[in-house]
C-alpha cells in the first residue's frame, strides 16, 4: 500500500511532506473512525534548546495530520521521544522510559511509539532497540526530522516498524507546520552540526558537521514570527560565532544580528551557544550598541585549567578566556555572563580545580551550569587514561558549586532596587496572583499580575533578591511595550 502512495509523492520539499501529511491524515481517519475523538500525541523532549525547537516542529506536523496534544503520556495514542545523547546516563534514562511504555502498549495495543533525536544516530542504540524493544514503531534521527509525516504514513500503511536513519543532512526543510510552546517567543535554528570536536562531546558525531542556513531564509522566518506576535527570538546553533562559513554570500554572525535587529516587531534577540575561541570584537561591539540584543551571554568555560582545556581540545587557555570575559564586561557593563563547567575530566587534579575556582572569582559568573564529567562512549575522552575517581570528583564538584552559587547571588544582588524591563512569560506556578517574567540579563522576576500580562514587556522595580530570582513590583509610569 505504501508503495502505491509513494508513486504519487512529489520529489521536492516541502511539497513532498505536505503530500504525506495529507496521506497520513487519511490513513489515521480510516483507522480511528469518524465517531472517535481526534487521536492524541505526547512528545517527551530531552536535551538542549535545539531539541525543544525540533519538538515544536514535530508537534506542528502531528497536529496537521490530525493528532491533538495529550496532557499525560499515558493517555496518548502516539508517544514520541525526542532524545538527547550527550551523556551515557541520558541514554539509560531513555531505555528506562521504554520499559514503562511497554506497559502502556499492553493496555492500549493501538498505541504507537516513535523515537528520534541524537540518541538515534548511534548504531549501537538502534541495535539494542531492535533486539530489546521491538514494540517501537518508528525510529528516525537528527538529519531528517522534517520527514516525520512520510515515515508515519509508512507505519500506518504497512503496520510494521520503520527505521530511517541518515548519516548526514542532505537538505534543510523548515517551511512546515510548527506549534510553538510560547506565542510571544520562539527559537530559530540558524545552523546545524558542529566542527569543534571537543574530546568529551558526542555532538559532532550525532548532529553532523557544521552547516549554516542561508541568511534570507532565517530573516524571512523571523519576519513571519514577528507578524504572528513573536516579541523575542533565540538564534540557535552549536556555535553561533562560526555562523556563515558555508553560505552563498559572505556573512558573519555579527552581520546576521544586524539584519535581525532591523526587523520590525522583534523587541528582544537572544542567542546560544558561543564558543570562546572565535567570539570576535565585532560581535562584542554589535552587542554593546544594540537596543534589542539581550544583555546575556552564555560563554562555556568547561575548565579553568589550561592543561585540561588543551586535553579537551577547546582551543583557548585560562588567561585567554579571562581576558575575553573581562573585555566583554568592560565593553558592556550590565552584561550577564553564564557558563558551563565540567568537573572530573580525565587526569583532573585538585590543582586543576583550583584554577577553575580562580576563573570563577575573576570573571564572577552570573550563573553556571556545573556538571560531573560523564564518560561518553564514542568520544576520545572515554578511552583516555586517568579517569577520575567518582568520590574525588564529587568533592571537587561541591567546591565549585558552592563558589558559583555565592558569586551568582552577589551578582544578582547588585540589581536590587533598580527598575528594568521584564517580558512576562507565564502565571507563577506557586502563586496564581503573581506572574513570572525574564529580564534582559535572563534573571527571573515574580510580581503581581494576571493572564492578560503574558507576552507584554513591563517596567518592574526589583524589590527583593532571592538568590537566583527577584520579587518585584510593577512600575505604572511608562506603561508597557
Amino acid at each position: 500500500m505504501f508503495d502505491e502512495i509513494l508513486k504519487n509523492a512529489p520529489d521536492t520539499e516541502p511539497a513532498r511532506q505536505e503530500f504525506f501529511i495529507g496521506e497520513a491524515s487519511k490513513l489515521l481517519l480510516q483507522q480511528t473512525g469518524t465517531g472517535k475523538d481526534h487521536p492524541s500525541c505526547y512528545i517527551a523532549t530531552f536535551g538542549c534548546q535545539m531539541n525543544f525547537r525540533d519538538s515544536e516542529k514535530l508537534l506542528g506536523i502531528l497536529n496537521a495530520i490530525g493528532f491533538k496534544s495529550a496532557e499525560r503520556e499515558e493517555d496518548a495514542d502516539l508517544i514520541l521521544m525526542n532524545t538527547c545523547t550527550v551523556r551515557d546516563n541520558a541514554n539509560q534514562r531513555i531505555f528506562g522510559r521504554l520499559g514503562v511504555l511497554k506497559g502502556y502498549k499492553k493496555t492500549n495495543p493501538a498505541l504507537r511509539i516513535a523515537m528520534c533525536g541524537c540518541m538515534m544516530q548511534e548504531p549501537s542504540v538502534i541495535e539494542k532497540i531492535r533486539k530489546s524493544y521491538p514494540y517501537v514503531d518508528l525510529i528516525f534521527g537528527t538529519h531528517n526530522i522534517y520527514r516525520l509525516a512520510e515515515y508515519l504514513t509508512q507505519v500506518l500503511a504497512e503496520g510494521k516498524p520503520v527505521i530511517a536513519i541518515e548519516d548526514r543532512a542532505t537538505q534543510v526543510v523548515e517551511d512546515l507546520p510548527v506549534i510553538r510552546k510560547y506565542p510571544y517567543k520562539s527559537g530559530v535554528n540558524i545552523m546545524y552540526g558542529c566542527d569543534n570536536f571537543c574530546r568529551y562531546c558526542i555532538v559532532p558525531y550525532v548532529r553532523g558537521r557544521e552547516h549554516s542556513r542561508e541568511p534570507e531564509e532565517i530573516l524571512e522566518e523571523i519576519r513571519k514570527l514577528a507578524s504572528d506576535g513573536v516579541r523575542e527570538v533565540m538564534l540557535l546553533g552549536q556555535n553561533v560565532n562560526s555562523y556563515g562559513k558555508n553560505c552563498r554570500e559572505e556573512i558573519s554572525f555579527s552581520e546576521l544580528l544586524h539584519r535581525v535587529e532591523a526587523i520590525d516587531g522583534i523587541d528582544r534577540i537572544r542567542f546560544m551557544t558561543s564558543h570562546p575561541k572565535d567570539l570576535s570584537d565585532e560581535l562584542i561591539a554589535v552587542m554593546r550598541d544594540s537596543k534589542k540584543i539581550c544583555r546575556h551571554l552564555h560563554l562555556p568555560l568547561q575548565s579553568g585549567s589550561s592543561r585540561i582545556l588543551k586535553l579537551m581540545n577547546r582551543h583557548y587557555d585560562k588567561e585567554q578566556y579571562i581576558d575575553l570575559a573581562l573585555k566583554i564586561r568592560e565593553s558592556i557593563p550590565d552584561i550577564s555572563i553564564s557558563t558551563d563547567i565540567i568537573i572530573g575530566f580525565p587526569t583532573e587534579t585538585k590543582e586543576d580545580v583550583d584554577e577553575t575556582l580562580d576563573v570563577i572569582r575573576r570573571v564572577r559568573f552570573d550563573n553556571a551550569f556545573t556538571f560531573l564529567y560523564s564518560k561518553r562512549t564514542g568520544t576520545p575522552a572515554a578511552s583516555m587514561e586517568g579517569q577520575v575517581d567518582a568520590a574525588f570528583a564529587g568533592e571537587q564538584f561541591d567546591r565549585v558549586l558552592q563558589l558559583v552559587q555565592e558569586t551568582a547571588k552577589e551578582q544578582a544582588e547588585k540589581w536590587t532596587g533598580r527598575e528594568t524591563e521584564v517580558l512576562v512569560e507565564e502565571i507563577n506556578e506557586q502563586d496564581p496572583h503573581l506572574v513570572t517574567g525574564r529580564m534582559s540579563n535572563n534573571l527571573l522576576v515574580h510580581f503581581p499580575g494576571d493572564k492578560s500580562d503574558i507576552g507584554k514587556i513591563l517596567n518592574v522595580a526589583l524589590t527583593e533578591c532571592r538568590g537566583f530570582y527577584f520579587i518585584g513590583e510593577r512600575v505604572t509610569k511608562g506603561g508597557t511595550k
